[in-house]
């Protein structure tokens, strides 16, 4: 009798496919990302137009599922966790009433240009605050990225973009559970008060105490654990228990992960750095490339449809980088600048609001491919221009 259980084909078939798919998202996207080191491009684009290529768009190789998005959603915790690892508490809180202004400003002006825009073309009113709904969000695992990779996180501007992104992503995700209920014909405040009140005190509460309970626990645990790696262990029960508190209480689960690695920061052994940034380098590719894998080219084939994305990219770029520069100015112009361009990258939410808006009948499939379209090019433009914000700061000098 054999001890070894026999799988049947759909199984081996499931497992191949699984494997087939990691080969193919993250190879080409490691491969995209080295030719785009070469030409000394930032290899985020790379990776990011990996996933264009093998998706339905070009040569139709993948095509985004639930399980590249769950990967996507793992790296992009990994690279919010590692993030927090290498950011100061303190000096983050301290950049507090300019984080907030920023964000504040950069949910206001992309909303109220996007909008506009569409209303300025004749669309209904509806898809016109669903589309300006969609150009809120920051998606700041691609600037963490830039900025972790060139050492500058300990940066004034970082800390403000960081803590922005914090800001402007409970407001978004109230923004679109409030159109989302409008568009639904019901609209419940005090369960949006509620998840406000509960998002922002769940911030507060970890930014601020997180870090000292931590250690404390740390401290108490330090030489009785036997279990291999059991440091690592409970830095990802922390970064997962976080996660999901976060998710549940209505802030995304890449908040949580990254408070939990900030509130590890003051204690966490080298050893939990470099395993996080193994874990972070098998994951992150495949963030970048379901960026891509949404693109679809075919849909532009409709001339009308190519002009109003073309519209829509200097409004999606532009709106954020005036909102979030204006709400940054009182701390010089430079930082100014380079939040402005540090806010750009817009993700996954904007699939998030096209897809609820397609959902709820109140967006058109044009409208739906336009909003992915412009979050793969605000994801594309960012890193060179973040790193052209950048150009002349030295990583781990000064603090301006």
């Amino acid at each position: 009798m054999s001890l070894i259980p026999i799988s049947t084909p759909s199984e081996v078939v499931t497992t191949a496919s699984l494997a087939v798919t990691m080969l193919i998202v993250f190879g080409s996207a490691k491969l995209l990302e080295e030719i785009f080191e070469r030409l000394r491009q930032p290899g985020i684009v790379g990776q990011i137009l990996a996933g264009i290529l093998i998706g339905p768009g070009v040569l139709g190789w993948i095509r985004p599922n639930e399980f590249t998005a769950a990967m996507a959603e793992l790296g992009v915790m990994f690279l919010l966790f590692r993030v927090g690892l290498e950011t100061d508490a303190e000096g983050l809180i301290r950049t507090g009433k300019s984080a907030l202004v920023v964000g504040v400003m950069g949910v206001v002006i992309p909303f109220v240009s996007g909008w506009g825009l569409y209303r300025l073309l004749g669309r209904g009113q509806m898809e016109a605050v669903f589309l300006g709904t969609a150009l809120t969000a920051t998606s700041v695992g691609i600037t963490a990225k830039v900025l972790a990779e060139r050492g500058l996180l300990h940066r004034t501007a970082a800390r403000i973009i960081l803590g922005a992104a914090v800001v402007d992503d409970i407001l978004a995700l109230l923004l679109l559970g409030f159109v989302t209920s409008v568009a639904q014909g019901k609209v419940n405040f005090v369960k949006l008060g509620a998840t406000a009140a509960l998002a922002l005190g769940f911030v507060i509460v970890v930014a601020h105490w997180g870090s000292r309970a931590v250690g404390h626990v740390a401290a108490r645990l330090e030489g009785r654990l036997r279990a291999g790696e059991a440091e690592f262990a409970l830095s990802m029960v922390l970064l997962f228990g976080l996660a999901a508190l976060s998710g549940t209480i209505g802030v995304a689960a890449i908040i949580g992960a990254f408070l939990a690695g900030m509130a590890l920061a003051p204690s966490a052994p080298k050893r939990i750095h470099d395993l996080t940034q193994g874990v972070s380098e098998l994951l992150v590719p495949f963030f970048l490339a379901e960026i891509g894998l949404h693109f679809d080219v075919h849909v532009f084939r409709e001339p009308r449809t190519l002009w109003l994305a073309l519209a829509l990219i200097p409004v999606a770029v532009v709106s954020k980088i005036a909102g979030c520069g204006l709400g940054s100015y009182r701390a010089g112009r430079m930082v100014a600048i380079r939040v402005g361009m540090g806010m750009i990258p817009r993700g996954e939410f904007c699939m998030v609001v096209a897809q609820a808006g397609l959902a709820a009948g109140v967006i058109q499939n044009d409208t739906f491919a336009i909003i992915v379209f412009s979050a793969v090019a605000a994801a594309t433009l960012a890193p060179p221009l973040i790193n052209w914000a950048f150009r002349d700061v030295v990583a781990n000098a000064g603090d301006a």
